[in-house]
């Protein structure tokens, strides 16, 4: 491991097992150094194309799971394996952590290097425990005692639709879903379907028991966005009917300086590498998040989640325990 990664590296040598072998044998100390560190960067393996890479997550966790509720555009490769988000290489994704607007969400996230960017094009990781004593006291303490809800307004025609995100066509289903997943929600006149959704903003980790900056607050943030699409999109549907947005747990409003603050906290604490073809990141979705550099050249990512979790309370106005 550099102070500059994040990441513990384990780098295959010469005449050493296969990498489902060497996760068979090692599993305790992966699991330790993905408590420590947040993430292990496999590197050097030959990993045997999407087969190859699913054996690694079930080596590991078992079956990768189905990409439910989502949030951003992704195709599927093979199975529950899928290509990292589908944005324009020139644009930037910021760091969040994965679900974290859902009810439950993956414990891991594996990430594959089916082919290297020409530049950047890093998978920039950030430690939520260092994001947390990074945020103003008063800004966290706010955020622990209201929460945070997410806003999500799925418009026909425009973005992700409502079908692709619960996987049904049935307004039944979705419903019940949105029930399950402790999810508001009402259809507009249109078509589309509003749902709101308030989460804690602070977890308790649930192996390691540190405390924990897991949302997306500033992720789905409307001032998180590149001004020129900021100003499209609120142009197109006002603030109100954005595509997401987030607010205070109890609806109220966000000054933008707390998100611009948060934002920063996120990326002091960020760290970067730069991708080799054949690279497994391991990620504990809870103690790193992750985003996307602007790239050239033929970068692709393949992702996968595993060991699915859900907290034993949502959400209620109280603060996590210490």
């Amino acid at each position: 491991m550099t102070a500059d990664t994040l990441a513990f590296v384990l780098e295959r040598e010469p005449g050493s097992p296969g990498v489902t072998e060497l996760i068979g044998k090692e599993s305790a100390l992966l699991r330790e150094k993905l408590g420590t560190h947040g993430a292990v960067l496999l590197r050097g393996f030959g990993i045997g194309g999407v087969d190859g890479f699913a054996d690694v997550v079930r080596a590991l966790s078992g079956e990768p799971l189905k990409y439910s509720e989502r949030s951003s555009p992704r195709s599927t490769i093979k199975g529950n394996v899928y290509t990292s988000t589908d944005y324009p290489p020139a644009e930037e994704i910021f760091l969040h952590t994965e679900n974290s607007y859902q009810a439950s969400w993956p414990k891991l996230l594996y990430f594959h290097c089916v082919a290297e960017p020409e530049t950047l094009g890093a998978t920039p990781l950030a430690d939520t425990r260092a994001i947390y004593r990074l945020i103003d006291p008063a800004v966290r303490e706010e955020f622990e005692r209201r929460g945070w809800m997410v806003v999500r307004n799925f418009h026909d025609g425009f973005g992700v639709d409502w079908r692709q995100v619960f996987n049904t066509e049935d307004r039944a289903e979705v419903e019940a879903n949105c029930r399950a997943k402790q999810l508001g929600f009402e259809w507009n006149a249109d078509g589309g379907l509003r749902t709101r959704g308030v989460r804690r903003a602070v977890h308790v980790h649930p192996v390691t028991g540190e405390r924990v900056w897991f949302n997306h607050i500033a992720f789905f943030h409307h001032t998180t966005l590149a001004a020129d699409v900021r100003e499209g999109l609120l142009e197109l549907f006002g603030e109100e009917d954005l595509p997401s947005n987030t607010y205070y747990g109890d609806g109220g409003v966000i000054p933008a300086e707390v998100t611009e603050h948060l934002r920063a906290c996120y990326r002091a604490a960020s760290t970067r590498f730069d991708w080799r073809t054949d690279d497994v990141l391991i990620v504990d979705n809870m103690l790193a998040a992750h985003g996307r550099e602007p790239f050239t050249g033929p970068r692709r990512i393949a992702v996968a989640m595993a060991e699915p979790y859900t907290p034993a309370e949502p959400f209620t106005g109280r603060t996590v325990a210490a």
